[in-house]
């Protein structure tokens, strides 16, 4: 596997391997590496990865987030049967778009928001996979920011000003952004608000990195609005 840099300062792409076609330890090796080094690794295969593949490959990465991330009412079942795929669609349970009106639709709006996976949770998600199955003819670009980039882009001034700070994030605080109603209590007690450092050091490379993005609500210790000036 050769590793190529395509982006401003991060991101790269795998040239050489195609994980359609099945992989081993040494590429699951290489892979985190390059993801490590780069933030983003584009990996271009022949087809589309099936479900199960998709979970092989993640299990050399580290351990699987398998469990319910949060309860959203209406939703009893999941359209995907692999604990460890989570579906972002648009899709029901039995693969329909969801009506207009739907609770889960409004709840599905706040993945357009700029975001950090799982940061509202309180063991935080180290990678995410995403495996495209089916691509629009135009639109619908998904857009990466390295975090350590913009940790070292900033002022000195702001960098003293933020460190040792620490924010709470909530993923209904992200939902009603993007006009999800107010949780039900059922929905807050399925996924509460947890604490992370404003800064902390990316371990693999051991550089610093922002970590915030729209599940961040507030700096814990300030007054809410002038926190989440902050944040913006």
């Amino acid at each position: 596997m050769q590793v190529r840099q395509i982006g401003p300062g991060f991101a790269a792409e795998a040239i050489g391997v195609d994980l359609s076609e099945g992989f081993d330890e040494a590429i699951g090796r290489d892979i985190a590496a390059a993801v490590s080094a780069h933030g983003v690794l584009v990996i271009r295969n022949a087809r589309p990865l099936s479900d199960a593949r998709h979970l092989e490959l993640s299990r050399p990465l580290g351990p699987i987030e398998g469990g319910s991330l949060f309860k959203v009412v209406g939703r009893d079942r999941s359209r995907l049967s692999l604990p460890g795929i989570v579906d972002v669609s648009n899709l029901d349970a039995d693969g329909n778009i969801l009506a207009e009106d739907a609770r889960l639709r409004a709840f599905r709006k706040g993945d357009r928001l700029w975001h950090t996976d799982m940061s509202f949770h309180d063991n935080r998600a180290t990678l995410s996979l995403l495996s495209a199955h089916e691509v629009p003819p135009r639109g619908g670009q998904t857009w990466f920011a390295d975090m350590r980039l913009a940790w070292e882009a900033l002022p000195a001034e702001r960098a003293r000003q933020i460190a040792g700070l620490v924010a709470e994030h909530s993923i209904w605080h992200s939902r009603q952004m993007a006009g999800f109603p107010e949780p039900t209590a059922e929905e807050l007690a399925s996924r509460p608000p947890v604490r992370h450092p404003l800064v902390h050091v990316h371990a693999p490379s051991g550089r610093q990195a922002l970590y915030l993005a729209s599940h961040a609500s507030h700096i814990v210790g300030w007054p809410i609005e002038e926190g989440r000036a902050l944040l913006r």
